[in-house]
């Protein structure tokens, strides 16, 4: 079994560290953050895990045998490259980076080396994700009319998200690299790489906000997909809007909740996956399980850093199209 070190110890990296020890593949063996509480609150979680002093004493481990990268995306491409260049495996957090050019670099490093890279996309697991991928293949759903991707935070960030105070920062946040990445990822993976035909959005007067509305209008294998996000209303999560859904010529798929999938053949919606006790549960086993694989060198199905700089490429320039700032 393999051994790694985790470079980021926020929400992230401590799901993946109490999954680990759930469902195994691989072991985590030593860690960093540059927040002490962090790192003690990782300590108590994980006694086995050892905390060192900065990331070039992970990166630079002989004993270790890969660097999963957890810290927030500005960070990204430094420890992604001194890793690549030593000749480690990397599995990183999205996106990417921030710096398109920058980041591009680093990919055509990772490919050039040979290393092993990929990045941990939700959906690459997901068991709905599966399900609706071969209700295309097999010629359940028909054929695709168009995509709709439909987001809507009541609070930005996500209460459990507050920690990582970045996410509401136009530098490195927002909903559109946090969450629409993962369903432009599901695209690219299900009809191939997308092409921006148009996009809008707008962020607050402040000028450091993230953005608080974004819409987009996109085609990948000839398949328009359109995508509307945005935030406010009522301070209760459960009202969020997330879901992904596939216009069939036989059969509408929807994919939401992030872990819940139903079909509508014409009449009502039908659940999928009620053998499934806990979706969510499965999709990290799924998950770790795939990690597992991608660190001993395995078939696997994460996504590399190729295919996911171009998400990134399609984020960056729905951010990019900006309508205005306004006030609140």
């Amino acid at each position: 079994m393999k051994t790694i070190g985790v470079i980021g110890l926020g929400v992230m990296a401590t799901r993946m560290i109490t999954n680990t020890m759930a469902y195994g593949g691989f072991r985590i063996g030593a860690a960093w953050d540059l927040d002490p509480g962090a790192c003690k609150r990782v300590s108590t979680l994980a006694p086995d895990i050892r905390i060192v002093e900065n990331p070039d004493a992970l990166i630079d481990d002989s004993g270790l045998d890969g660097i999963y990268i957890a810290s927030p995306p500005a960070s990204h491409v430094d420890y992604a490259t001194a890793a690549i260049t030593r000749g480690k495996p990397v599995l990183c957090e999205k996106p990417l980076g921030i710096d398109l050019e920058i980041t591009r670099r680093m990919t055509e490093t990772a490919v050039t080396s040979g290393v092993s890279n990929a990045v941990n996309f939700t959906f690459a697991t997901a068991p709905a994700v599966t399900k609706l991928e071969n209700a295309l293949a097999d010629g359940t759903v028909g054929k695709v009319a168009a995509v709709d991707i439909r987001l809507h935070f009541c609070k930005w960030p996500r209460a459990w998200q507050l920690p990582a105070t970045w996410l509401n920062q136009r530098a490195e946040g927002g909903f559109v690299r946090e969450t629409f990445s993962h369903y432009a990822y599901l695209a690219d993976r299900l009809f191939g790489p997308a092409t921006l035909e148009h996009a809008v959005t707008r962020y607050p007067i402040d000028n450091i906000g993230s953005e608080t509305h974004a819409l987009a209008l996109m085609s990948a294998g000839g398949v328009p997909i359109t995508f509307a996000g945005g935030t406010g209303g009522l301070d209760a999560s459960s009202a969020d809007r997330i879901d992904f859904t596939v216009w069939g010529a036989n059969v509408a798929y929807q994919l939401y909740d992030w872990n819940r999938l139903r079909s509508n053949g014409g009449h009502d919606w039908k659940e999928h996956l009620k053998e499934i006790t806990d979706a969510r549960q499965e999709g990290y086993r799924r998950q770790v399980s795939a990690i597992g694989a991608f660190f001993n060198g395995h078939k696997h199905p994460l996504p590399d850093f190729v295919q996911a700089f171009r998400i990134q490429e399609l984020v960056e320039a729905i951010l990019a199209a900006k309508i205005r700032n306004f006030g609140r």
